[in-house]
């Protein structure tokens, strides 16, 4: 199949698109990390906390203390500079990818889908010439200059933000979001202050409005920005959308990354006519030869993406390899594109028993865990089966040779009424991580849910 794509997936097309997108992505990556660092959040998040949570098989990833993780945020920093200005272009996409990836592997409490969209460009970036087209690697070594490279450079980043969308779209095709606008219910009428839409956001017709144009905006917006004659319209949408999602939601850069990277969908004239914009605003003379990029005959790189490609698609599906609602269990839910689907709040318990006397201790939560790390113990079980592991070590080294490790652990998911997430009479502290299912979540039982709030009533 992609000996017969290949024509069409190497025929030359404009450079300037891609050239666009590696100053857009990097300069927005220079400013959200240097964001992240002058508020703070650096020593926050990777210096503070007394423990972390990485993910299952990075546990040798681990924060670098103090002065090791300012430093990797400066050279993290530095290769977003380099990206944006496409300056030693090879080098800096890769110490990007690198550095970047491994922050966000550090502790699992950090993660956000679009730190995730973030590793995920910043690796497609390492695999295209983006520096021979408007960079100051061109102005060093003009003979690089290119006025063309093959379609599949523009096309990946197209697809994969087509791919976000379009998962974000189908995660929202569920009965809560749609039948019971929930979260949203619960989310928009603490907004009612603002200005203009304030008065309107504590009604109930307005928070199903709101789900079904997202599930609609998320599942066809690829479609409309690679139609020309729709597509100023659906970035109107799209601007509309993350201004709404910016001004509602606490969730960062998110918003912005994708309005700016989305101008990949626009013609080839439309970022020509950008690189105009910016060269006769630089005062910048680039060389004016003309050369094909000679990467498209590479069948190696583009089974490499063809695999990439493979794997997002089916990632977002191996949920249903794992019994039970996956908002409960959340066994695969990351690295899935589900962007803002539920309201989910728990309170954890956690017991230490000394095998020998039988003797049992309460452990004070907020002793080994920040706040936002408690908070996200107490409603993710394989974080908590980590927290367990973690206080089974500790007290291993405090005299105690086999602890027992049990924890009572109440949520309340969209709404519904709290339970228990997790049989209490489980030692967790025999309890291993993996892939497979976690025989150890209680079930989730709608009919009981639904009993118990008539009985509440």
């Amino acid at each position: 199949m992609l000996q017969k794509l290949k024509p069409y997936l190497t025929a030359p097309v404009s450079a300037a698109p891609l050239a666009v997108f590696r100053v857009i992505f990097g300069g927005m990556m220079l400013a959200s990390i240097l964001r992240f660092m002058l508020k703070g959040w650096v020593r926050e998040l990777y210096v503070l906390p007394k423990v972390y949570f990485p993910y299952y098989g990075f546990e040798w990833v681990q924060p670098l203390g103090e002065a090791g993780m300012y430093a990797l945020f400066s050279l993290m920093a530095l290769s977003a500079l380099g990206i944006m200005l496409g300056l030693f272009y090879r080098w800096s996409a890769v110490l990007f990818f690198l550095s970047f990836t491994y922050v966000e592997l550090i502790d699992k409490t950090n993660y956000l889908n679009h730190y995730y969209f973030v590793s995920v460009v910043a690796f497609l970036m390492l695999l295209v010439p983006a520096q021979r087209h408007f960079s100051l690697d061109v102005l060093r070594k003009p003979d690089t200059w290119v006025s063309h490279v093959p379609r599949w450079t523009v096309l990946i980043f197209q697809l994969q933000l087509g791919l976000v969308y379009f998962y974000a779209g189908v995660a929202k095709l569920n009965p809560d979001w749609l039948l019971e606008a929930m979260p949203l219910r619960y989310w928009l009428p603490a907004h009612t202050h603002l200005p203009l839409i304030g008065p309107l956001l504590d009604k109930v017709w307005v928070a199903y409005l709101f789900c079904w144009f997202g599930a609609f905006y998320d599942l066809t917006i690829p479609f409309f920005l690679s139609w020309r004659k729709s597509r100023l319209l659906a970035y109107a949408t799209v601007v509309v959308f993350h201004v709404l999602t910016a001004v509602l939601f606490q969730i960062g850069m998110f918003p912005y990354i994708m309005m700016v990277s989305t101008l990949i969908f626009f013609s080839e004239q439309f970022h020509e006519r950008v690189i105009s914009w910016f060269r006769s605003t630089a005062g910048a003379r680039l060389p004016t030869f003309t050369k094909q990029a000679n990467v498209s005959a590479q069948p190696i790189l583009l089974n490499l993406l063809a695999l990439h490609f493979i794997l997002q698609v089916l990632v977002p599906w191996r949920f249903i390899l794992y019994p039970d609602k996956l908002f409960w269990t959340e066994q695969g839910y990351r690295f899935s594109w589900r962007v803002m689907l539920m309201e989910k709040t728990g309170t954890a318990f956690f017991y230490i028993r000394d095998p020998r006397s039988g003797g049992e201790t309460e452990i004070n939560n907020r002793a080994y865990l920040t706040v936002n790390q408690e908070k996200q113990v107490a409603t993710q079980p394989d974080m908590l089966l980590q927290f367990a592991h973690i206080l089974r070590e500790d007290f291993k080294s405090k005299g105690i040779p086999d602890p027992e490790v049990r924890a009572e652990v109440y949520v309340s998911m969209n709404g519904r009424g709290s339970r228990l997430l997790i049989d209490p009479g489980v030692n967790l502290a025999n309890e291993e991580d993996s892939f497979l299912p976690k025989s150890w979540i209680l079930p989730f039982d709608e009919q009981t849910l639904q009993q118990d709030a008539v009985g509440q009533k």
